[in-house]
């Protein structure tokens, strides 16, 4: 376990280093270390690139690439379905949803209220699935089926504000939709690490809980948990981690369902193991993606949700090739 963490780790250090290094105007690693440590020769056009420019998109991207693996290890867990993510939630589309209403409908909206229109719309999406799949409680059937639903009728609302708004502020909005980090800025990471500090700790704290609750509902009441309650709690901390990620950065697609995956291939089900490896991992792949999208067609820039779509697709098409193998 200390190896691979420190593998992954390794893995990450090189992701971040030539997301600062590359870019429309790269750096040689020699001139990437003397900005860094504040070298008297290093060029002042350097150090505004690299900390200015670069450093908070690089930080974004892992706080943001954590924060999904993280909330899609969850959903996997009270899910146990190995197809789910957090937009099966309707975190995605009830975020797109309101995002797309605040630009669409009011007349120029303060930038600071998109981030803030996508976490609400995220979180009462999420609330609407729950408790409109309480029967006397819940399953997990139910809620993958209501968030299916609810995610379709939002999803229709998004494309009928698309279509009938105006075209330069349907642009806007689908620039959002397409997920990125490219208008990071130091406030931005300042306020989405503190936000998440809270949350990612007591899913971490959680591994247990989820352990047991895999196991299926009747297992886990047998052994003493009440599971109505820990799976409200669970989508609780699933809204406010994924949510957030998705207010800062727009919709990040397949990054909450590759990376537990990984994971739990690579240390086996225990959630405690999972937890940092999934998020190391998820962290690896936004910034690469973003990395990946900036440099492969310069100087366009492609958003890192197109990048993770085309890896994830992919990916998601082997786990249902898998599970029909399975089942044939």
């Amino acid at each position: 376990m200390i190896r691979l963490l420190v593998v992954l780790a390794a893995l990450l250090a090189g992701v971040v280093a030539a997301s600062l290094a590359f870019g429309d105007i790269s750096l040689s690693w020699r001139a990437l270390f003397e900005t860094i440590v504040g070298s008297p020769e290093a060029n002042p056009q350097n150090s505004m690139i690299v900390f200015d420019l670069r450093l908070p998109r690089v930080l974004l991207a892992l706080l943001v690439g954590a924060a999904l693996a993280t909330a899609g290890t969850i959903t996997l867990a009270i899910m146990r379905n190995p197809l789910a993510e957090p937009g099966v939630l309707g975190i995605n589309s009830g975020a797109a949803a309101a995002v797309m209403a605040m630009i669409v409908l009011v007349q120029e909206p303060p930038v600071l209220l998109l981030p803030a229109a996508g976490f609400f719309g995220a979180a009462a999406m999420a609330a609407a699935v729950y408790l409109l799949s309480w029967r006397g409680g819940t399953s997990s059937m139910r809620i993958i089926l209501i968030g299916i639903g609810l995610s379709s009728l939002a999803s229709a609302a998004t494309t009928f504000l698309s279509a009938f708004g105006e075209i330069g502020d349907v642009q806007r909005a689908m620039i959002w939709l397409a997920g990125s980090v490219y208008d990071a800025n130091i406030v931005k990471v300042r306020l989405l690490f503190f936000w998440l500090i809270l949350p990612l700790a007591l899913a971490w704290m959680s591994a247990r809980e989820l352990d047991l609750i895999r196991f299926g509902d009747n297992s886990a009441r047998s052994l003493g948990q009440p599971v109505d309650l820990v799976r409200a709690l669970m989508i609780v901390l699933c809204t406010l981690i994924s949510g957030a990620a998705v207010a800062a950065a727009g919709l990040i697609g397949f990054v909450g369902l590759v990376a537990p995956h990984i994971a739990s291939r690579l240390v086996g089900p225990s959630h405690a193991r999972i937890f940092p490896v999934a998020a190391l991992i998820g962290a690896s792949l936004v910034a690469a993606a973003d990395l990946v999208g900036r440099v492969i067609i310069a100087p366009t820039q492609l958003p890192a949700g197109i990048v993770t779509g085309l890896i994830g697709a992919p990916f998601f098409a082997y786990l249902l090739w898998g599970r029909r193998h399975v089942r044939g």
